[in-house]
């Protein structure tokens, strides 16, 4: 059987960060993708020409389509310089746009009815502000960068209108909570707890901490690491608390967290077992891994760092660290008085900061 020439495939080949290359072909060039090498039938196949015929049959946009403005950027150095969690989450909402907007051109977004066009969109996530929230941040996002490298003039998706509030200062882990957590749950659950609360670090980067990111100082230890969401370096003192955790911890061992069987976790598993002996040992259900980072902020006040530190490490405002630190020191009256004037001593040092 003579081989079927295709004119006009637009084939595009990338070399992935691990050194894989990868092919693509689009039906013309600034057309809808049709095939890729990790497809599940082979190139010049019946299936291929299949795939090829399948969108050949669209109209044609003017220019660039959205789908393969989203290829674009999916495979961009911006979307690959970002964390695993972050690339899963822009690629959701990515998809999803380039599925529902498949058969427009790139330029759609130029024109200011646009803007009605993604608010309605992102209806489809309105039972969760959260989600509908997301949903404008990463059309936001793919349309500057869309921008900046040329691809479209401009856009009116800016600054989409945000529903979503959180805000958890009050919900603080105190000592008497931790004292009830620790009396039910087993040591390896303990352990998370306690490194979440002396640290701050979010889950993402608990279930990473391994023995590189311990420093000694002339003081003691200290804990240097680059956290997963803003790529800041973090400098946290070592507790007695949680030098006790890391004395215990097997020096061959490379992580400081793991599972009961000695596993690596993931974010979701330490969330959930802290979770799950939460409820054994009847405590609020409000409370989270999460908001053990307040507790930290304020062991991190009486360990001595001082709120500028404090607000850079959490990523919050100055103002922000402040009112959750006092906040803790309300629902935890064995520690207001210690904690209130630590932290107004160190209110009046930050005076000339605007707290």
């Amino acid at each position: 059987m003579a081989r079927v020439e295709l004119k006009g495939i637009h084939k595009v080949r990338k070399q992935l960060s691990d050194g894989t290359v990868r092919e693509y072909h689009y039906a013309w060039r600034g057309g809808p993708k049709f095939w890729a090498t990790d497809s599940n039938f082979k190139k010049n196949s019946s299936e291929y020409v299949a795939a090829l015929a399948d969108v050949a049959e669209r109209p044609k946009p003017r220019g660039l389509t959205v789908p393969v403005l989203v290829d674009f950027y999916l495979d961009s150095p911006e979307y690959g310089s970002k964390a695993a969690r972050t690339q899963a989450d822009y690629r959701k909402f990515a998809l999803n746009l380039a599925k529902d907007f498949k058969d427009d051109s790139a330029t759609i977004f130029e024109d200011p009815e646009s803007r009605v066009e993604v608010n309605e969109w992102r209806k489809r996530w309105g039972h969760s502000p959260k989600q509908y929230d997301y949903a404008a941040t990463v059309v936001s996002i793919i349309l500057n960068w869309a921008r900046d490298e040329g691809h479209i003039r401009l856009h009116h998706c800016d600054q989409l209108r945000k529903v979503y509030k959180s805000d958890r200062s009050e919900i603080v882990w105190t000592n008497e909570d931790i004292l009830r957590f620790e009396r039910v749950a087993p040591r390896w659950v303990q352990r998370i707890l306690c490194v979440a609360s002396e640290t701050g670090l979010r889950p993402g980067d608990l279930i990473r901490l391994n023995w590189s990111h311990i420093e000694n100082t002339r003081e003691g230890r200290r804990v240097r690491i680059r956290t997963n969401k803003r790529g800041q370096v973090a400098s946290i003192p070592v507790t007695p608390r949680l030098g006790v955790v890391l004395d215990e911890t097997p020096t061959d061992r490379l992580l400081i967290l793991v599972s009961h069987t000695g596993r690596s976790l993931t974010e979701h598993r330490a969330s959930e077992a802290v979770r799950q002996w939460r409820d054994k040992a009847e405590l609020s259900s409000s409370l989270r891994l999460q908001d053990a980072r307040g507790t930290a902020a304020t062991k991190l006040l009486r360990a001595g760092c001082n709120l500028h530190q404090i607000a850079q490490h959490m990523a919050w405002s100055l103002r922000h660290a402040s009112n959750v630190i006092e906040k803790y020191a309300t629902v935890s009256p064995e520690d207001s008085d210690e904690i209130l004037v630590i932290l107004d001593r160190a209110k009046k040092i930050e005076s000339g900061t605007n707290v």
